[in-house]
């Protein structure tokens, strides 16, 4: 009988977990992690308080063997009995199939402080819908909340020191002003707090209806440079230039993070999209450092492809695509772009993440985010942010509220009676709350 455990981040095997938990539970090992951890490999050894620690664990006695075993069997017999119960219980339709098998560590169960945004139009609409579900499945985070608008001249500092304190941010929609001169808070934001990495999942939810099956891509689109860098002038009256700046840093940085995402998740595939035909330079840059980070992972294909062939690849074969990794403007138009395929923006999940903070919103755009009609009806969609938040529990390491969150949207969808408009529904906000409230039950 082994003295020591490994567990891996990619076990495929949650019942591995679980007898893990049971004897750590019974005071027979101890988890010894890192501060990565659960997205490291972690081992567990003997308790050094167990009777059991006495023994040379290289030269196990009959005596020590003995033992353990007699002590295993109470625990593996608990093991089966509460994994026969909970099998009986649950929906296999519905079950959360993760990649990682988390165990807390002390002080992870202890609330966390989120910074809250609603901003503009529907914003307050579905945040105040997470607000009304988290309370409702006792969630261990409470908000800060700052009212932040789309047409300020600049996020205000203390907005900025509240996320650098809390380190999360869950944000509605801001409205930015077409023209004007006026800068977008949301691009402002990504920069101040270098969030230099979009993630945006898009996938098939059970029960809605779509024109493709067996989609499931994940955009991951660089977030600090590229056309959104902000640098416009006006050389002469009629003429304005707009610079397009790729750097190595934050190529090899988006690649690296790409790969390693891809790595970590069990995916097989990354696509890097460009349009270095055309701009050999820039996007020649960003596909050489792409081609880099690619030869660090022999074991996940990597593939390119032209932009504008992508568009028509995503409208036509979009089960192809696995994780794309591209540029900030390509990355906007394609995660767009899958989003409507998979079933719209209004329930699609993304984030904002840097090295130290990251920012929890809408995945694709919110184009009806200054729709009045909407927000006077109150008949916002709400799926997207609350898939979002599940998202922020598990970046939070709160990994069984994020499943038992999804698990009830996926079956308020699935189920079909309550679904607003946007998903041929006539459901107003409110009442896809409460049937998400009441499938947390």
């Amino acid at each position: 009988l082994p003295l020591s455990f490994a567990l891996i981040s990619a076990s495929p095997s949650a019942k591995l977990g679980s007898l893990f938990r049971v004897l750590i539970d019974g005071g027979l090992c101890r988890p010894v992690g890192c501060d990565n951890f659960p997205l490291c490999p972690v081992s567990f050894h003997l308790n050094p308080l167990s009777p059991l620690s006495n023994s040379d664990p290289c030269n196990p006695s009959a005596a020590m063997l003995e033992q353990m075993a007699k002590r295993s069997v109470p625990l593996l017999k608990q093991l089966l009995s509460s994994s026969a119960a909970a099998s009986s219980s649950c929906s296999s339709r519905f079950t959360s199939h993760r990649s990682v098998t988390y165990m807390p560590r002390p002080g992870d169960g202890s609330p966390r402080a989120v910074t809250l945004i609603p901003g503009d139009g529907i914003g307050p609409l579905v945040t105040g819908a997470v607000e009304q579900v988290m309370e409702a499945m006792h969630a261990p985070v409470y908000f800060e909340r700052y009212d932040v608008h789309g047409d300020m001249p600049k996020v205000p500092q203390e907005v900025i020191d509240s996320i650098k304190k809390n380190k999360v941010c869950l944000k509605g929609g801001l409205a930015t002003p077409m023209g004007g001169g006026v800068s977008s808070l949301n691009v402002q934001l990504r920069k101040q707090l270098d969030l230099y990495a979009s993630l945006v999942n898009c996938f098939n939810l059970p029960g809605l209806p779509t024109r493709h099956e067996n989609v499931d891509i994940v955009v991951i689109r660089e977030n600090t440079e590229g056309e959104y860098a902000g640098l416009e002038h006006e050389v002469v009256p009629g003429v304005v230039e707009s610079l397009k700046v790729i750097t190595k840093f934050c190529s090899e940085r988006i690649a690296k993070y790409a790969f390693e995402y891809a790595y970590l998740n069990n995916r097989r595939k990354v696509t890097a999209v460009h349009k270095a035909n055309i701009m050999k330079l820039a996007d020649g840059l960003f596909l050489e450092s792409c081609r880099e980070v690619a030869t660090k992972y022999p074991g996940i294909k990597y593939n390119e492809i032209i932009v504008d062939n992508c568009c028509m690849q995503l409208v036509s074969k979009p089960e192809q695509f696995d994780v794309m990794v591209t540029p900030n403007l390509y990355g906007n138009l394609v995660a767009n772009t899958a989003a409507g395929i998979a079933g719209g923006t209004g329930v699609m999940p993304g984030g904002n993440v840097g090295a130290d903070h990251a920012v929890f919103e809408q995945g694709a755009s919110a184009g009806n985010v200054g729709n009045e009609k909407v927000t006077e009806q109150k008949k916002a969609n709400p799926v997207a942010l609350l898939l979002s938040s599940a998202m922020m529990l598990r970046h939070l390491q709160f990994p069984s509220f994020a499943d038992r969150l999804e698990t009830a949207v996926k079956h308020v969808i699935f189920e079909g009676k309550h679904r607003t408009k946007d998903l041929g529904g006539n459901s107003n906000t409110q009442e896809v709350v409460d049937a998400v409230i009441a499938a947390l039950d």
